[in-house]
């Protein structure tokens, strides 16, 4: 019997067709020849196999949806690079911002990974409301197919400390989600903890991971991933061109009208859209913590891994002004003063004390002599402060505007100032402010230029509805307009006067409802002045109309918030509750939108 015939004989998984084929092929190669196509031959087998597997991993890979929740953009920026990195290591996701997630099928997720930051006395962003009130709802469906991880935002000084990620985290647990990792709880600081988070992530995904090259480029990605072009960490130098006063001699607010060039920097921003602005500390102040505490200013400090002088490091990385409940508990064990012991132990006192005394006073009434390592481990990070842009670009071209309310107090006869607001009022014509455009996408005009809307708000509030009615006046937009703004004097306080005016000439405000609250001796404001045109607010809501507010979170958003519930349980003959939901069926349409801080 020859070769052939032993050959065929055997079981094998080709036919005899395919072995003579085989056979005719190989019949006249050399032993080397042989050796290299048995090699390549495999090496052929061997990729198919890997790439049916690859095919029959995938599939078992749900997508993974992630869910951003932001108020500042800090969660938003996160989820983005957060996403990116998953995409290198091939894996299939879906990012999508809290404002757009069609939360009432959130049960049907299979692995869901949150990042939310926390605002006010610890409620979740704006845009997570609809979300956040479902979940904590008897509505909310079991999520036990459901796996989930959360990255909570926050800022340890506060009272509440990343509040709306541990929420989300309880709740998912409570309806009988699985958790892929701990909830992290991140500080202002941030950075070094997503890098963690999400190598974690990716290690408990493993098994899912196909391409492991990606892997090994993923786990080794530092946080260049963040730097991104104008942004955070990487500001645009702009010129100041304008500075302001906008409010009367006698007005107890100093509110100054910004405007800055941005000409040469391809910067694109959008009605609804922030500037953040990397600021510096008061060289005044500066001097006076040094003293306080015994410092000359030249006495080097090392932040991360450069050694600079203590005086610049206060100048540039160290926020000065605002104290906290963190801060003075730590000045408490620094100083052992007896006075600050007992309050840090009082949390209604500590709050109050926080609250009413500056960082800076706090030293000068319980002063103590501190190393430069010490004052640096009282002091949070220096951050940029917000200020909602007050210009549409389709009208101003190559700057942008801001309306800023300067900080100014005294403490027993010590003048203070707020850290950002104290160092823009000061800026002149062609000083260099460092800055960046921080997105509001769910604050936003509508696509449709025929909807009516309902613009309500206080002091700077005004900010965001100066772009959207230099907006809408350059679209030649069709719908109505309605402005509600409430301050204290009309000689003092009407911010944008004479353009608001000459607005309502035009007829691109139709209606303006202004509430004074010193005027008279009975305090007016814009919630009363809600209830007072409840019909005609009804009318337009039937008619397609949107709401917009801005303001503060914990005041008067809140106070219009309850006024308008008032005006659709009364105007729509519902009962409260009723009423309630369909506020939240609104913010669910997006036509109801707060830009609140």
């Amino acid at each position: 019997m020859n070769n052939y015939e032993r050959f065929s004989d055997l079981k094998i998984p080709i036919n005899l067709e395919q072995v003579d084929k085989l056979h005719s092929i190989i019949k006249d190669l050399s032993d080397d020849q042989l050796l290299w196509i048995s090699g390549y031959l495999y090496g052929v087998a061997d990729k198919n196999i890997s790439t049916k597997k690859n095919i029959s991993i995938k599939k078992e890979i749900p997508k993974i949806t992630i869910l951003s929740a932001s108020q500042t953009g800090n969660a938003r920026r996160l989820a983005q690079w957060f996403n990116e990195k998953l995409k290198l290591a091939k894996l299939s996701t879906n990012l999508i911002n809290a404002s757009n997630y069609k939360f009432k099928k959130i049960h049907q997720e299979k692995i869901l990974l949150i990042i939310i930051s926390t605002q006010g006395e610890g409620e979740p962003p704006e845009e997570s409301i609809s979300l956040y009130k479902y979940l904590m709802s008897k509505r909310a469906l079991k999520m036990n197919n459901t796996s989930f991880a959360v990255f909570g935002l926050g800022d340890s000084s506060y009272e509440f400390f990343s509040k709306a990620g541990k929420d989300f985290d309880n709740r998912l647990s409570e309806l009988g989600a699985k958790r892929l990792i701990n909830r992290v709880d991140a500080d202002i600081d941030y950075e070094d903890q997503m890098q963690i988070w999400c190598d974690s992530i990716i290690k408990k995904l493993n098994s899912h991971i196909t391409n492991k090259s990606s892997l090994e480029q993923l786990t080794k990605n530092d946080n260049k991933g963040f730097i991104n072009h104008y942004n955070k960490q990487n500001p645009f130098n702009a010129n100041c061109l304008i500075n302001q006063k906008i409010t009367g001699r006698n007005s107890e607010k100093d509110i100054r009208h910004i405007e800055i060039d941005i000409s040469n920097s391809d910067i694109l921003y959008y009605p609804g859209d922030a500037i953040g602005v990397w600021y510096k500390n008061n060289n005044n102040l500066i001097s006076e913590i040094l003293h306080l505490v015994g410092l000359q200013g030249n006495e080097p400090i090392k932040i991360k891994n450069d050694i600079v002088l203590i005086k610049d490091a206060l100048k540039h990385n160290f926020e000065l002004t605002k104290n906290s409940n963190s801060i003075v508990k730590k000045y408490a064990a620094l100083s052992k003063n007896e006075n600050l012991l007992s309050i840090s132990h009082d949390k209604s006192k500590l709050k109050e004390y926080a609250n009413f005394y500056p960082i800076v006073d706090m030293i000068r009434l319980n002063p103590i002599n501190l190393l430069p390592e010490q004052l640096i481990s009282l002091l949070r990070p220096l951050t940029p402060r917000l200020y909602s842009i007050s210009s549409s670009q389709d009208e101003v071209e190559d700057e942008i505007h801001i309306t800023v309310s300067i900080v100014n107090f005294s403490i027993e006869n010590y003048c203070r100032g707020g850290g950002a607001s104290t160092w823009l009022a000061n800026c002149i014509e062609g000083d260099q402010i460092s800055l960046f455009i921080e997105k509001n996408d769910i604050f936003r005009l509508p696509t449709d230029k025929t909807m009516p809307i309902i613009m309500i708000c206080t002091g700077t509030g005004i900010a965001p509805f100066r772009s959207f009615m230099q907006q809408r006046e350059y679209d030649n937009a069709s719908g109505k307009n309605w402005l509600f703004f409430g301050n204290h004097c009309f000689t003092e306080d009407f911010l944008y006067q004479l353009e608001l005016q000459e607005y309502v000439k035009k007829g691109v405000i139709n209606k303006i409802s202004l509430a004074w609250s010193r005027d008279q001796s009975e305090k007016i404001y814009v919630q009363d002045k809600i209830r007072n045109n409840g019909k005609d607010i009804w009318n337009w809501i039937n008619e397609g109309a949107y709401i917009y507010v801005c303001g503060d979170a914990n005041g008067m958003a809140k106070d219009v918030e309850k006024a308008l519930i008032e005006v659709f349980s009364k105007q729509g003959h519902m009962e409260v509750e009723k009423a309630e939901y369909f506020l939240n069926e609104l913010r669910v349409k997006q036509r109801y939108k707060r830009d609140v801080y």
